[in-house]
């Protein structure tokens, strides 16, 4: 079938026509409607190991590792929760192919549950609120109602298996019903609300990316104060004075990505999107109240800037004194976008 696989030269994703084999999976390029007669590569499946659930990367919950014994890595990309497990249940069959007891032990842990003797809830609880490793807070929409640092009932169990607190989707339902019945996790809206109330103990919790959930408040003060990106519609329904693309230097990695930006008035904020993502949605923004922009020399580095650079630089500092390099394609483009978000400072 298709999955998508991110290329190891260049880390880009393509669709590729794979074939699992009892020893192998086989990929094809698919040139103008059709499959190559030749493979574009091969995974060999001996002494390989895969990781599903794979969070390595946030804003690609259905991902499939697989390194093999010379240390490559390959990751897949699925299109729902079902075909991933069914992807990762057949490889992991293939690859214990020649070992007959390893075939039944992972049936084995798929038909069967035991939770650990020792197992401290309060300690899933502090892994899953570190700011680094935890599960991942983000704003969710159900029914028209928003909600702030959520997650999904099928996104912890994804955490619960790659932090190996389980091994199964079912011991993973069943742990995350612990944490719901010891008050660490409550459910929010109304499909996780409900199942709660109406449904057997043993399907309160929904292992569904539909249901939505969130730290009982007893706990918030563990979570950490990363901050979270918020958007409510009043900053969005501002006239749009200017949009276009532009690079942007990151927070953390400080590295160089194309932006889509877009300039608002009444009220005055500057957004910035992701154009390799279908939704239609920010991913960062700030108002422009109190804000100083200014052009960066050409010759040279400036301080807070990494990399090469091409040049045609100019600064955003916000009146909570965050810095936000950005790269025009030309200097009258940035001099035409220092004309436009001065106004509205």
């Amino acid at each position: 079938g298709f999955l998508p696989l991110q290329g190891h030269i260049v880390r880009n994703w393509k669709v590729r026509w794979f074939v699992l084999l009892q020893d192998k999976l086989l990929y094809y390029k698919i040139e103008g409607g059709k499959k190559e007669p030749s493979p574009k590569g091969r995974i060999l499946l001996d002494g390989c190991t895969i990781t599903c659930p794979c969070l390595e990367y946030e804003n690609r919950p259905l991902l499939i590792k697989l390194k093999t014994k010379t240390n490559t890595d390959y990751f897949l990309e699925c299109c729902s929760r079902e075909e991933r497990d069914s992807w990762a249940l057949d490889i992991t069959g293939a690859i214990h192919a020649g070992h007959p007891v390893q075939v039944q032990e992972l049936h084995r842990m798929k038909n069967s549950f035991k939770l650990l003797d020792n197992i401290s809830l309060h300690h899933i609880v502090e892994r899953m609120c570190d700011n680094s490793t935890g599960i991942k807070l983000t704003r969710n929409l159900e029914q028209g109602n928003r909600y702030k640092e959520t997650f999904t009932g099928s996104a912890l169990v994804d955490w619960l298996i790659s932090n190996s607190f389980a091994v199964s989707r079912f011991e993973a339902v069943t742990l995350a019903s612990m944490l719901m019945e010891e008050n660490f996790v409550k459910p929010v809206g109304a499909r996780s609300t409900e199942a709660m109330r109406y449904s057997d103990l043993s399907e309160q919790f929904l292992d569904d990316s539909t249901a939505l959930y969130m730290f009982a408040e007893s706990n918030k003060k563990n979570i950490s104060s990363k901050e979270e990106l918020q958007f409510n519609i009043s900053e969005l329904s501002g006239t749009i004075v200017k949009q276009g693309f532009l690079v942007k230097q990151g927070h953390k990695r400080k590295n160089w990505k194309v932006r889509r930006f877009v300039l608002r008035a009444d009220p005055a904020f500057l957004h910035y999107y992701d154009p390799t993502k279908e939704e239609n949605r920010p991913v960062g923004g700030f108002s422009l109240r109190g804000c100083l922009v200014s052009a960066l020399e050409d010759n040279g580095v400036p301080a807070g800037v990494k990399g090469n650079v091409q040049g045609n630089l100019f600064k955003i500092i916000t009146k909570n004194d965050i810095h936000y390099y950005i790269q025009a394609s030309s200097k009258a483009e940035r001099a035409q976008w220092i004309e436009a978000i001065k106004p509205l400072t």
